[in-house]
């Protein structure tokens, strides 16, 4: 049965990297189930002292399965068993970005990034066509971006995506950061902030983003969009086409304060998501998917999977508290993905 070992990138956040493996594991069961890998047999291992995720299966694996071990979030090389000896195998990976658009921004409350690609992977596995994350077609929609990490851990993989954020001081900040970035980056792009209104009424602020990776690729057309409104979650009607995104990917509000995220991040996420699911479940393709990072301090999964069922989502069931991790005493976070099937 050929084997494959996974090396695990070092977490710089360090609670973090306490749970990265066992997290790690249950992400890419996930990700061999959405993407049926071949009899995929998932399970960390140790090899001269250094522990892997090893991934055993039934067959050769393809280019497309190659890819899939590539994108886990924390995949840092790959290799394939021959006796005692491991032999590289080159990752399949689709990073037309510099790494530093995840990684350059610091600020207190940010989420860790690992999570966040974590997230994304897994709700994409849950869709009915999750191969779009593979070939730069899935179309990503945050929101509760914040500062942006969604946004950049989706730009850094070739996709569209549009986030939503109330908070004008985190839509400022994120604007001025990504028109930097391009820009001392060289990269060919337009970046337009505006005021947002329909019907006369002003909805907020909105910035859009059209870069490309070279100047071959935009001579060719391959640009990727990022759009940032900043606007009420629960008040969207009208700005964004129904059944346009293929998955939602959030933090829900944790119970605590970060910076300037005082008043929204104190507020309930049941109550918060009861006002924005209906929204946000009519912007989602059917098939498509929706996952929510959230504290269960302050949510218990019951309510999240009710409230879910109760908006035409289907919760996607999976081992009890695979990817619950603490990340400090007042946070105990784990996340939630249900599909839209009609």
């Amino acid at each position: 049965m050929p084997e494959h070992l996974i090396l695990l990138a070092p977490s710089a956040n360090r609670v973090y990297a306490a749970d990265a493996p066992r997290l790690a594991e249950a992400e890419l069961r996930a990700m061999a189930t959405g993407f049926e890998l071949p009899d995929a047999d998932v399970s960390a291992t140790q090899v001269a002292g250094v522990d892997y995720l090893a991934l055993r299966t039934s067959d050769v694996l393809t280019e497309s399965a190659l890819r899939v071990l590539s994108d886990l979030s924390a995949t840092h090389a790959i290799f394939r068993r021959e006796d005692d000896l491991l032999a590289p195998v080159p990752a399949q990976r689709r990073a037309p970005y510099p790494s530093d658009l995840v990684t350059i921004q610091k600020y207190q409350g940010k989420t860790n990034e690992q999570w966040t690609r974590l997230l994304l992977n897994v709700t994409a596995a849950a869709t009915r066509a999750p191969g779009r994350l593979l070939d730069g077609t899935l179309k990503v929609l945050d929101p509760l971006c914040g500062r942006g990490t969604t946004l950049n851990i989706a730009l850094s993989l070739g996709l569209d995506v549009t986030g939503i954020d109330l908070d004008s001081k985190d839509f400022q900040a994120y604007s001025a950061f990504i028109k930097t970035w391009m820009r001392q980056h060289r990269l060919k792009h337009t970046a337009d902030e505006s005021n947002l209104r329909t019907n006369g009424r002003a909805r907020g602020k909105q910035l859009r983003v059209e870069v490309a990776s070279s100047k071959d690729a935009h001579k060719d057309g391959d640009t990727q969009r990022v759009t940032y409104l900043s606007t009420d979650t629960t008040d969207i009607d009208g700005l964004l086409k129904p059944r346009t995104v293929d998955v939602i990917v959030t933090d829900t509000p944790y119970g605590v304060q970060h910076g300037s995220h005082g008043d929204r991040l104190a507020r309930s996420p049941l109550e918060l998501l009861g006002r924005a699911l209906p929204q946000w479940q009519r912007l989602l393709r059917t098939g498509g998917a929706i996952g929510l990072s959230y504290n269960r301090h302050v949510a218990p999964r019951d309510e999240l999977a009710a409230l879910l069922s109760d908006n035409g989502l289907t919760p996607v069931d999976g081992p009890a508290d695979e990817f619950r991790h603490r990340v400090d005493a007042s946070i105990d976070r784990d996340l939630v993905v249900a599909r839209k099937d009609a």
